[in-house]
């Protein structure tokens, strides 16, 4: 029993001093703090910026056959609507499909001859719109706008023939329309939550991913394996600083999202922080994992940046997983960041509480399990 304490108070003192060397290395490298400090916030307001997809810009083209002061009314309302730039006013289709063959123009909109008369005398008139569908996202989308500014248009019309038509008794349905959670559907407020668990994770995978490795090419890593400190000792040691230093980044990243975008977290910090705290150890342990199998960083970088790329497409960040093929969505729950994307977006924007989360906790909590104790037992001690 005697001879157990020292040996306990042995193994302690080593693994506070590989704590104490961890933490040095990091504060002593210059390049790593700017890595992990100043590249994930500039990166965190920058991003977000440019990975816009809201659709604000649609470069139109208009074939005008009609010239009749409701044309006319037609394509002011349009370009009022400030989603269309009209780029042309053209005389024929000939002349306008020019301008999406050298892509000047998205969509054409083509209003036809007696488009008024047509309007008064018959209650109605079809107009063709064309769409460049090579990004069928931006076509669907931009069809869909004109739609809605020429059902608004429609609408606004007054017409005798029209009022005389419809009734007030004759069931017309009246849509009343609200978006809950983002009332404005501004594309932010789903993408910014998304970047910082993006930014999490890549500073933890290759920050965790790197660690092991360097101990390998300098030398050092032959001085631990002799020493009598276990391996899950060794890996704990290797953890816990860069643990910290994410929540630390994680604390900023929400500074970032209140400050400069406008998200405040509507549901408890607390769970938020739990998340957080569960997550990291699930994704430096798979740094860790990484690192055991590695020979050198450079091969370490490789494989973490392509287990990386698959984590950050296939996590429902650009896409919705309910979208993807059922076996994408199967490969999607099997990877830890596309339930800490789920989870940061319903406590941040919805106000999920933990019940509604539950599941997405304890999937995290059995990754961090399993992917540190992967890393341990894969971890070769020497003595």
């Amino acid at each position: 029993m005697q001879a157990s304490l020292p040996l306990k108070q042995t193994i302690m003192k080593i693994l506070q001093f590989i704590l104490q060397k961890e933490f040095r290395q990091i504060f002593r490298d210059k390049s790593i703090l700017a890595m992990m400090f100043v590249m994930p916030i500039v990166q965190l307001i920058i991003l977000p910026l440019a990975m816009d997809f809201d659709i604000k810009s649609i470069n139109l083209s208009v074939v005008d056959n009609d010239h009749s002061s409701y044309s006319y009314k037609l394509i002011h309302k349009i370009a009022a609507s400030g989603y269309f730039k009209i780029v042309s006013l053209d005389a024929h289709y000939r002349e306008a499909i020019k301008h999406i063959e050298k892509e000047d123009a998205d969509i054409i909109l083509e209003v036809p001859l007696h488009f008024e008369r047509n309007l008064v005398r018959d209650g109605m008139q079809q107009i063709a719109i064309y769409a460049d569908a090579i990004n069928g996202t931006k076509a669907g989308i931009g069809s869909a706008y004109l739609n809605q500014v020429i059902a608004g248009f429609n609408a606004e019309l007054d017409l005798n023939i029209k009022a005389g038509q419809h009734t007030v008794g004759e069931g017309m349905i009246e849509m009343r329309q609200r978006s809950w959670f983002n009332p404005l559907e501004v594309y932010k407020f789903n993408i910014v939550p998304a970047v910082l668990v993006l930014l999490l994770t890549l500073i933890g995978g290759f920050m965790a991913a790197l660690n092991i490795v360097r101990e390998k090419e300098i030398g050092t890593i032959e001085q631990i394996n002799v020493t009598p400190i276990k391996k899950w000792q060794f890996i704990l040691g290797k953890l816990i600083p860069f643990w910290g230093i994410g929540m630390i980044i994680f604390t900023i990243g929400l500074a970032v999202c209140c400050f400069v975008y406008g998200i405040y977290p509507q549901g408890s910090l607390w769970l938020l922080y739990a998340f957080a705290a569960i997550y990291l150890v699930a994704v430096l342990g798979f740094g860790l994992l990484i690192s055991t199998y590695s020979d050198n960083q450079v091969q370490a970088m490789f494989i973490a940046f392509f287990f990386m790329m698959i984590f950050m497409l296939m996590s429902g960040f650009f896409t919705a997983t309910e979208s993807m093929p059922r076996w994408a969505r199967i490969f999607s729950n099997l990877t830890p960041v596309t339930h800490f994307v789920k989870v940061v977006r319903m406590v941040v924007l919805k106000s999920s509480s933990f019940n509604d989360v539950q599941w997405e906790f304890l999937y995290l909590i059995g990754f961090g399990i399993v992917l540190n104790g992967w890393a341990i037992w894969n971890y070769r001690k020497t003595n």
